[in-house]
């Protein structure tokens, strides 16, 4: 990445290819500008619209993406990102956009979107020219800790979403909320659920991360979520979302299993809990059986 201009560039790039895939309702564009969680919900959402709209969504209103501010760090070899805080014309929240390369030979991609209030976009710790600070994929001695490894972030997270045990993360809606609802879910007098995440890692899915100004850090993961509905004898499942059920593949007879993907931007202290700063899931795939 040479600086701003450069920047400037990737964003128009991504807003202009993502417009073109949401006009044409064509997921194979996705991956032109995309990938990772975002790739994986835009394709699923695509193929859902299409689904209802063969021939496309020519009247498709774009997405303006304006206001830009880029944080570049400074990093040797491949693979290199950078983040977007934008405004959009969508919402009054900020959209953070990490792009990614994974080489020379590779255009740059949004790899994770976050959307944060206004005012909420942590300060980044920068050096005398402008750069921010990247934190290493490994340990480095020279480095200040941190309350735990961006590359932990992910199998920390399913391990609690499975387990509710440990102190990594903070109380809220998208970690001990998430677990009081699904216990709700657990067995009721229809159906019972069961739940199965996995963690994801590069280079797939990396956990890219910035240095605060605090001394901690931002950092961005991806997990994938399944959920497995069966009903109790007797009562057939039902899909009522429009949505899901231009994803619905297999035959829904008595159970049926959501895959979802999220993708996470959290605030990494020296000492303490972890804290979401947002998290967006959204249901990639739903197979009957």
């Amino acid at each position: 990445m040479s600086g701003k201009a450069e920047a400037e560039k990737v964003l128009r790039r991504f807003t202009d290819g993502y417009n073109d895939a949401y006009r044409k309702l064509d997921p194979a564009l996705v991956d032109r500008v995309e990938t990772g969680a975002p790739a994986e919900i835009a394709r699923a959402d695509l193929a859902a619209q299409r689904a209802v709209t063969p021939g496309g969504n020519p009247g498709y209103p774009p997405l303006v993406l304006d206001d830009a501010r880029f944080t570049i760090p400074k990093m040797a070899g491949w693979p290199k990102f950078f983040v977007a805080d934008t405004h959009s014309n969508r919402d009054q929240h900020r959209w953070l956009l990490v792009f990614t390369r994974a080489d020379a030979g590779r255009p740059w991609k949004a790899a994770y979107l976050s959307l944060l209030n206004q005012g909420s976009v942590p300060e980044f710790a920068l050096d005398k020219d402008g750069y921010a600070q990247a934190v290493p994929a490994k340990a480095e001695t020279s480095e200040a800790p941190l309350a735990v490894r961006p590359t932990a972030l992910s199998t920390a997270y399913t391990d609690f979403l499975r387990t509710g045990a440990g102190t990594v993360f903070a109380p809220g809606t998208s970690t001990t909320q998430i677990r009081a609802e699904r216990a709700k879910l657990a067995r009721t007098p229809t159906f019972w659920t069961e739940y199965i995440d996995t963690p994801e890692k590069a280079p797939g899915f990396p956990a890219p991360a910035l240095r605060t100004k605090d001394g901690g850090a931002l950092a961005f993961f991806t997990a994938h979520h399944r959920e497995r509905r069966t009903a109790v004898a007797g009562v057939r499942p039902e899909v009522t979302d429009p949505r899901t059920k231009a994803l619905l593949k297999g035959d829904l007879k008595q159970a049926v299993t959501y895959t979802r993907v999220s993708e996470s931007a959290v605030r990494i202290p020296r000492t303490g809990p972890v804290v979401f700063l947002n998290r967006i899931d959204s249901l990639t795939e739903a197979k009957g059986e």
